[in-house]
């Protein structure tokens, strides 16, 4: 008998992000010259390393639709070759971010089951963000948690969580700061991340009533970081899945009190603004959310493609050099002919080159920067954050540091 459905679930789903890593890894090291014949294998073609049955899982689980999530190009290795090879001390590593809680242990418990299966070597990092009376011990205890499953290297990362942009926001960065250090220590391929459908639409609640836009709606990327660094199986899971994965499993898991904090704003949102929306509207709320973030990130990547492209025709002079003060000037009439969303994707490019911190460029500094262009009136330079000024001067907007 195969084992639980839920159990199933989370091993298939990672399975198929360890099966990129290994493929783009594969590519990284041969980078073999494409014949005129070849294509891009699809899931169920005979090039790919797993069955249909094995890439669309239990209950029809499908694969996520964007590129980055889909099944690549064959690997150097057959699947049989393989699930024969234990990992060897070169081969890939593949990080679990583990808090503890359920659902970073189901995926821990799901790395640690596949990646011999693939040749590849799996570990884990837990950070103690120092937030709470034992803590340290806390992550000692998840560290040596994941040792028992059989992941190696293993280790816990204490941090020092700053007060910047809110609690909530400095942990991230801290941890974000804490995983990519360990990364690089360690030499990981990829750092895997435990968020499901149920933190997606969280995410998108939240950039709603932030009113930040497209990119604000589409959510968590399947794969983000420096290289491709972060990959999130998770996402087409929710929540109660992954928690009936480690009940069929019997793993420990440590409910973080912070989880249940009204005083955390994605706290409320879990506990309290989601269930409302779920009895007003009826079932299926999550799962809606969560594919209003592929929707927006779809359209968000292509708009971003095409200020990309106009950035470069609206640009007449490139930044100062490094070392010097940061420039950027920009054709006034070809921006005003653009798109409004695309004109200020632009304007924010534009800022962010010049000196301003993408953290802290919100959409009414873009608003108003935007009134320069479309609503002259003679108006005085604006300041951005960064010590970045906006001016226009006759047909140029001149953004600059300082």
């Amino acid at each position: 008998m195969g084992p639980h459905p839920a159990v199933a679930a989370i091993r298939l789903a990672v399975r198929r992000v360890l099966h990129d890593v290994l493929v783009a890894h594969s590519a990284a090291s041969s980078s073999p010259t494409p014949s005129a014949s070849s294509s891009p294998s699809s899931p169920s073609s005979p090039s790919s390393p797993f069955s249909p049955s094995e890439l669309s899982g239990p209950s029809g689980l499908a694969g996520p639709s964007s590129p980055a999530a889909s099944p690549p190009a064959r690997s150097a290795r057959s699947a049989s070759a393989l699930r024969r090879s234990a990992p060897r001390a070169d081969a890939p590593l593949v990080l679990a971010a583990c808090s503890g809680g359920a659902d970073s242990m189901a995926l821990a418990s799901a790395l640690a089951f596949e990646a011999p299966r693939l040749g590849l070597r799996a570990g884990g990092v837990t950070v103690d963000h120092g937030l709470q009376q034992g803590s340290d011990a806390r992550a000692a205890e998840v560290a040596d948690r994941m040792r028992s499953l059989g992941l190696a290297p293993v280790e816990a990362v204490a941090v020092s969580v700053g007060r910047g942009g809110g609690p909530e926001a400095a942990a991230r960065d801290a941890r974000y700061t804490a995983l990519d250090a360990a990364a690089e220590r360690h030499g990981a391929a990829a750092v895997l991340l435990g968020h499901t459908r149920d933190d997606q639409a969280e995410t998108v609640l939240l950039g709603l009533a932030r009113g930040s836009g497209t990119r604000s709606l589409s959510g968590m990327a399947w794969v983000s970081g420096t290289g491709g660094r972060y990959r999130r199986p998770f996402l087409q899971l929710d929540r109660h899945t992954v928690r009936e994965a480690c009940l069929a499993q019997s793993l420990p898991v440590w409910e973080d009190p912070h989880n249940a904090d009204p005083a955390y704003t994605r706290s409320r949102v879990r506990h309290e603004a989601l269930p409302i929306l779920e009895k007003a509207l009826g079932k299926g709320v999550v799962e809606a959310l969560a594919r209003t973030a592929q929707l927006s990130r779809d359209d968000a990547d292509a708009l971003d493609a095409w200020a990309a492209r106009a950035e470069a025709e609206v640009m007449t002079t490139a930044p100062a050099a490094a070392g010097g003060a940061q420039a950027v000037h920009l054709d006034t009439g070809g921006l005003r002919g653009l798109p409004a969303a695309v004109r200020r994707r632009v304007l924010r490019r534009a800022a962010i080159a010049a000196g301003a911190p993408a953290g802290s460029l919100f959409a009414r500094h873009i608003e108003e920067v935007d009134r320069l262009i479309t609503g002259w009136r003679g108006q005085r330079a604006l300041n951005l954050p960064g010590r970045v000024e906006v001016r226009r001067e006759g047909g140029r907007l001149v953004i600059r540091q300082g």
